[in-house]
């Protein structure tokens, strides 16, 4: 399959403070990428439709920053 990820969070790290221990694990978790990975291996995709939803994706990502850089230029 792929790499084993591991996402450890110890009380020592958040001083036995519980709540932080939770948020910091689910903070983890979602930086690792751990839930979109497993989402998107539950159904095999096709390899033509993966590239083509992931160009559109880099596409919208790239309207995105774009938009952006124009409004940072704007406002100064």
């Amino acid at each position: 399959m792929g790499r084993a990820i591991n996402v450890e969070v110890t009380l020592r790290e958040v001083r036995g403070d519980t709540n932080r221990l939770i948020k910091k694990f689910i903070k983890k978790t979602k930086k690792e990428r751990v839930i979109e990975k497993y989402l998107s291996k539950r159904f095999h995709e096709k390899p033509s439709t993966k590239k083509r939803r992931q160009k559109k994706q880099k596409i919208n990502n790239a309207r995105k920053g774009e938009q952006e850089r124009n409004k940072k230029l704007d406002i100064r």
